[in-house]
């Protein structure tokens, strides 16, 4: 099976876990002796194009005619069987969607954000969740807000490709949603359920678990979506020293924050960015791994690690954190918006948690509000021992490179079967 990976990569100096997983997944396809020929262009290229590729910046996103071609030959000499489109902004365009059905191959999208609707892909404005441009045929909101890079201009030329491109995207022979979440954003965007599959990302299988360490984890990106005003807020509310060590890793601009909360309190430390090892050992010394987005975060590679290591998660019920845990039976509490939220798992010798903190397979998620969270703080504490194992069970069944590859391979059969005519 021969397969076009396109992706549009993130600058790296702004950490993508997008990325990431697209390197991973590569990698992991031709382990599986798929022939990956990789479509990849880079944000980092920008600063050093020619002065007439960078005049065309601004319409790149609606039609980037130098991808189009380079796409076209790409295709026409090797004649692939499949084209998996990861990110297609700015230097690819939705085009390459067109461009793969002109020559007569099928294309899979993998759905890493919400960027069919939401200018900024997050659902997510000035702290709190926004949905104003769903359901809009251009997102007006969008411009007045300066959604896209803090830019009026750039917010109406993003609102306008998704306009355009609304016919692109539901041209797409297969939706790969990553999380049940994914998949309802996606129905409420007009696509029918057959083209939809849920397919998580997979990270590579780091060894059995070490013994499970004590306290609290939180890693990842330091900005406001991802809910450390939330966190800091709910661990205040106990005593110095009660709930265990909280340990903070990552960067970004809630770094002072952070700082000044590491001063304040003997509990809580701060690692500052880490790299792989400074991961591995910062998992293996806690108990529980934090999630407390305050967004529908799309697919938080953090909780995989976490369950990877046999480490259960405590989160907000927004976006993939229920179904990465195990608890996405749907529900909608008070004030958050669409988000998935579980019901208690009985019956397997563990005991319910209190009202308002649901329990998954492998974790427990609440209302992201500080004092759900303060009051889940303990409860998970307390489970953390009798989850560990079925954390790891968990990534085993679900999350593990040897079953998410299968499934991905499976996807490109599928849809191989019934290639369109060029």
């Amino acid at each position: 099976m021969r397969i076009v990976v396109a992706h549009n990569r993130y600058r790296e100096a702004q950490p993508s876990g997008e990325n990431t997983i697209v390197d991973a997944e590569i990698a992991q396809l031709t382990a599986a002796g798929v022939e990956v020929l990789p479509f990849i262009r880079s944000s980092d290229e920008i600063p050093t194009m020619p002065k007439a590729a960078k005049a065309l910046l601004p319409i790149s996103p609606i039609y980037a005619p130098k991808a189009q071609q380079e796409l076209s030959r790409l295709l026409t000499e090797h004649r692939p069987d499949v084209l998996h489109l990861h990110n297609p902004y700015p230097l690819l365009s939705p085009w390459v969607v067109r461009t793969a059905h002109k020559h007569g191959v099928p294309v899979v999208q993998t759905v890493h954000n919400y960027r069919q609707v939401c200018s900024s892909g997050l659902y997510f404005r000035d702290g709190v969740i926004c949905q104003d441009c769903r359901g809009r045929a251009l997102g007006v909101p969008a411009i007045v807000h300066r959604c896209y890079r803090g830019s009026r201009a750039q917010s109406a030329l993003m609102a306008t490709t998704l306009a355009v491109h609304r016919p692109t995207w539901k041209s797409v022979d297969r939706f790969i949603a990553l999380t049940t979440a994914v998949a309802d954003h996606l129905r409420d965007y007009g696509i029918p359920d057959e083209r939809i599959v849920v397919k998580p990302n997979a990270i590579p299988d780091p060894g059995q678990p070490a013994p499970l360490g004590e306290g609290f984890l939180f890693l990842g990106r330091l900005s406001p979506e991802k809910g450390l005003d939330l966190l800091l807020d709910a661990w205040r509310r106990h005593p110095e020293g009660a709930l265990g060590p909280l340990r903070i890793a990552g960067d970004g601009e809630l770094r002072p924050l952070v700082e000044a909360a590491a001063a304040e309190r003997a509990d809580l430390s701060f690692l500052g960015p880490l790299d792989r090892a400074g991961v591995r050992a910062a998992l293996d010394a806690s108990a529980v791994v934090l999630a407390t987005s305050t967004w529908h975060d799309v697919l938080p590679t953090v909780i995989i690690e976490a369950l990877a290591s046999g480490r259960p998660v405590l989160g907000t019920a927004l976006g993939g954190i229920p179904y990465l845990v195990g608890a996405d039976t749907p529900r909608e509490p008070a004030g958050t918006g669409p988000a998935a939220v579980a019901s208690a798992v009985p019956g397997d010798g563990r005991v319910a948690p209190p009202v308002g903190i649901e329990a998954g397979e492998a974790g427990w998620v609440v209302a992201p509000e500080p004092a759900a969270l303060a009051a889940a703080l303990p409860v998970a504490r307390a489970g953390a021992a009798a989850l560990a194992p079925a954390a790891r069970a968990r990534y085993e069944r679900t999350f593990h490179p040897d079953v998410v590859t299968k499934q991905l391979i499976d996807i490109y059969a599928g849809v191989a079967r019934t290639a369109r005519p060029a």
